[in-house]
């Protein structure tokens, strides 16, 4: 049914939730922010740095851009790896490739960092298109990083979009789908809440990645 495959990378391919959130901390601390409260903290996985600490503690643009220059200064040498490949993630995107699907990153995790990730965790030699985030913010939302990787794939006529599709965790990998004209499919075993993938208007939905497999097998 898809020939492209843009795979999220948080909570979809890999369960990073411990290093961002431990790095979120080391960067609230320095603003003397308290909060430790799950519901808080959890918010931050998964939108853009910047993004979040705006929304999430009010901070200025200028500010949050300082936020997260003050979070990656731990998570470039320790949170990057407080993580680790879902268990059938790897497989999953070898049985992928061998069956000549093209797979992709479309990710809101800087790509420097998100190069790493996928070397040090074997998911590298299966994905012909990683794309993440820029540094500087000018590409740091999903919408933006999906069209990058739809670009980079040649993905240029409806023909090719209708063979495209998003896998991810969150809201924001479905919304960023609708927005590039896209199908969408939402992992259950992520970091969104109860009712979020549906809500939102996922093309499909699953809570496995063996039942992913399968269908995209099809």
């Amino acid at each position: 049914m898809y020939k492209y495959l843009l795979f999220d990378l948080d909570g979809t391919l890999t369960d990073s939730k411990e290093g961002i959130i431990n790095c979120i901390i080391y960067a609230l601390d320095y603003y003397g922010i308290e909060n430790r409260e799950p519901e808080f903290l959890n918010q931050f996985v998964g939108p853009p740095l910047t993004v979040s600490f705006q929304q999430f503690c009010g901070f200025t643009e200028e500010k949050a851009v300082e936020a997260a220059a003050k979070y990656r200064e731990r998570f470039s040498t320790i949170g990057l790896f407080e993580n680790r490949a879902y268990e059938g993630a790897v497989e999953m995107l070898k049985t992928l490739k061998n069956a000549g699907k093209t797979i992709a990153l479309s990710t809101s995790k800087p790509e420097l960092y998100t190069l790493q990730v996928i070397k040090k965790y074997g998911l590298a030699p299966y994905i012909d298109c990683p794309v993440g985030a820029t540094m500087d913010t000018t590409r740091e939302k999903k919408p933006d990083v999906i069209r990058e990787a739809l670009k980079q794939l040649n993905i240029d006529n409806k023909e090719k979009l209708k063979q495209a599709v998003m896998i991810g965790d969150r809201y924001l990998d479905i919304d960023g789908a609708k927005e590039c004209g896209i199908d969408s499919i939402g992992c259950g075993w992520g970091y969104s809440e109860e009712g979020e993938l549906k809500n939102a208007g996922a093309t499909h939905i699953f809570d496995t990645i063996p039942e992913l497999t399968q269908f995209l097998l099809s």
